[in-house]
């Protein structure tokens, strides 16, 4: 065993940002039920710990109050208050029987049949944004970045000359729910986003109550069972289908695209067989995922390899390390665009799967196909350790991605 000195138990240093899959590789070798003293928490590096207690009761999702009390201490802001009022409804920091509720009124806007439905829609605005590339370009910011948040502002109704709005408040949002390090005012600057959005979809809400339409937010306002959404928990779940919908597919059409031009024989290899995109997404969420790490507090005091967890204790469960554990998969460094890695944690599991996996895999395959078929020749512009990678505990992104497209 390595000694502690060894191991830097800052989780956003510069290696940890850059190269996490190294990073969390020797953290799982040197000790995958890690305590680690510099943010008082438990970091798990196995599939079968982090898989179990993604499903496990003895943990709580539950972690909004601790968070907005210790924010508050950090941040001198009445502005904060509101923001933690809208993420507390949030589902994703819900446990049974809430959490259940909660699920059921919103699973309904994205089940595979509703997600389908909008694919000749998604397309079109891929087109758009395929047609204005051009020789070198940043494929994040041209691309990447404004197709989920296109899609997902549609979705929800909002009319095109206000969608640079969303996009935004969702990078606001994004700073203090993906804590975000070495942004001083991220508390100030993602309240003031809060309120604005909170205050801009109360008005939208209250215009599709009137005159219903085609969209997420009219379907939520219809009661299911007896049963609705309150007003303010549709507020909270368009907030967070904005922000999940947004960052999260950015980072996996991103990441994967960075993944497949580091190695060409994959990039190529999807090119002559554009059927194999969907078992691709899957290896790209297991290679390389937006999902860097999920969060939950010890609700039971039990023990796992020896080591007594406590109530109130935060756990780290690194989503990454896990999707390259070697216990679990065969050459688990290696892209293969084939392998079909079904049991992948790129979307969690259990209860908390992901609700927009249906239309983060559609939004994903449209995407990747379309830019690996128009550029066949496409190449990074720049040496992968140029890249830079937001400096975020739960989420994994890149800032940019120079290519040249080629022909």
């Amino acid at each position: 065993m390595k000694p502690d000195t060894e191991i830097d138990q800052n989780l956003v240093c510069e290696e940890a940002v850059r190269d996490p899959h190294t990073y969390f590789a020797a953290l799982r070798e040197h000790d995958p039920v890690f305590w680690n003293e510099r943010h008082r928490a438990w970091v798990l590096t196995r599939h079968s710990d982090i898989g179990t207690a993604l499903r496990s009761t003895l943990l709580t999702a539950e972690r909004i109050t601790p968070f907005a009390s210790a924010v508050k201490l950090a941040a001198e802001s009445d502005n904060v208050d509101v923001t933690f009022q809208v993420l507390k409804d949030w589902l994703v920091f819900k446990d049974p029987p809430e959490h259940t509720r909660l699920r059921r009124l919103v699973a309904r806007a994205f089940t595979p049949t509703v997600v389908r439905a909008r694919m000749e829609e998604i397309g079109q605005t891929i087109d758009e944004l395929v047609s204005e590339l051009d020789g070198d370009t940043d494929l994040i910011q041209q691309f990447a970045y404004p197709l989920p948040a296109v899609v997902i502002a549609q979705m929800l109704g909002v009319p095109p000359e206000e969608r640079d709005l969303f996009k935004e408040w969702s990078d606001k949002i994004t700073a203090l729910v993906f804590g975000a390090y070495g942004e001083d005012d991220r508390f100030e600057t993602a309240a003031r986003g809060m309120i604005e959005l909170r205050d801009y979809l109360v008005d939208l809400i209250g215009q599709y109550e009137r005159h219903p339409a085609d969209n997420l937010i009219s379907m939520l306002l219809e009661h299911e069972d007896g049963d609705a959404l309150s007003r303010e928990e549709l507020v909270a779940t368009c907030t967070l289908l904005l922000f999940g919908g947004h960052e999260t597919t950015t980072n996996l059409i991103g990441n994967g695209m960075l993944a497949l031009l580091s190695n060409p024989d994959q990039f190529a290899r999807l090119r002559d067989h554009p059927d194999l995109i969907g078992p691709a997404i899957d290896e790209l969420l297991r290679y390389d995922g937006p999902a860097r790490a999920t969060v939950r507090l010890v609700k039971e005091e039990h023990t796992i390899d020896g080591r007594t967890l406590s109530p109130g204790e935060r756990v780290f469960l690194v989503n990454l390390a896990a999707n390259r554990d070697p216990d679990m998969y065969n050459d688990p460094h290696a892209l293969d665009v084939g392998r079909r890695p079904t049991n992948h944690l790129g979307f969690g599991v259990g209860i908390h799967y992901c609700l927009g996996a249906p239309l983060a895999r559609l939004e994903g395959q449209l995407a990747i196909t379309s830019l690996v078929q128009n550029f066949p020749d496409m190449q990074l512009a720049v040496d992968p350790d140029e890249l830079g990678w937001h400096a975020t505990m739960l989420s994994r992104g890149l800032i940019g991605l120079p290519v040249s497209l080629g022909g």
